[in-house]
C-alpha cells in the first residue's frame, strides 16, 4: 500500500512537472537555496526569494502564450500567442509563412493558471522556502507534499482533457508533430 502511495505521489508530481517550462524550474531550484541562505532567511534573503518566485510564475504563465513554427528556411521560430495569430519574435521571413492557426484560445488561459498554480506547489512547498517564509510549517510540509501533487494532478489532467495543450513555446521542447504541422501548412500554400 505505501509503494502504490509512494508510486501515485511522484506519478502525479511528474505530471505536474510536465505543465512547468523545464528552464523556469532549472532557474528556481539553481538560485533559490542561494537567495534563501539555504533557509536561514533575512528581510533581504524574504524579499529577493519574493522576487524570484514572482518572476518564475510570471515566467510560468508567459510561456502558455508562446509558441513555435518552422519557418521556411526550416529553422524553429518562437512567437507569441496574439487573438489574430503567432506574432514572430526573430524570423525575419514571417510574412510567408501563414500564422494565423496559432491563435489565442481559452485553453491558454487555463494552461497558464494551472501552471502558475503547479509552480506555486512547488515552489512554495520547496524546503528552502518553507524554511524562510514559513519555518514552523515544516512538519506539514511532507504531509502536503504526498497529498497535494496527486490532487493537483488530478485536476491537472481533468483540464488537459477539456483544455488540450498543444503549445510548443519557450520554454518547452519543440516536438516533431509541431515541425511536421508547421512544415505541411507552409508546404500547402507553395503546392
Amino acid at each position: 500500500m505505501a509503494q502504490t502511495l509512494g508510486s501515485k505521489a511522484f506519478q502525479g508530481l511528474g505530471d505536474l512537472i510536465k505543465l512547468l517550462p523545464t528552464g523556469t524550474v532549472f532557474l528556481f531550484q539553481f538560485l533559490n537555496p542561494v537567495l534563501t541562505d539555504n533557509g536561514g532567511c533575512s528581510v533581504v534573503n524574504k524579499a529577493l526569494s519574493g522576487v524570484l518566485l514572482g518572476i518564475c510564475g510570471f515566467s510560468c504563465a508567459f510561456s502558455c502564450f508562446t509558441d513555435s513554427y518552422t519557418g521556411a528556411d526550416g529553422k524553429v521560430y518562437y512567437g507569441i500567442v496574439t487573438a489574430k495569430g503567432l506574432w514572430p519574435l526573430w524570423d525575419p521571413k514571417s510574412s510567408s509563412t501563414d500564422l494565423s492557426n496559432y491563435r489565442l484560445r481559452l485553453g491558454d488561459f487555463v494552461h497558464a493558471a494551472l501552471s502558475v498554480l503547479v509552480f506555486a506547489i512547488v515552489g512554495l512547498l520547496d524546503s528552502n522556502t518553507v524554511s524562510c517564509y514559513y519555518p514552523s510549517f515544516e512538519s506539514k510540509q511532507k504531509v502536503l507534499l504526498m497529498v497535494l501533487p496527486p490532487a493537483i494532478g488530478t485536476l491537472v489532467s481533468a483540464s488537459a482533457v477539456i483544455f488540450p495543450n498543444n503549445r510548443h513555446g519557450i520554454g518547452y521542447p519543440a516536438s516533431p508533430d509541431t515541425v511536421a504541422l508547421a512544415s505541411s501548412s507552409s508546404s500547402s500554400r507553395v503546392a
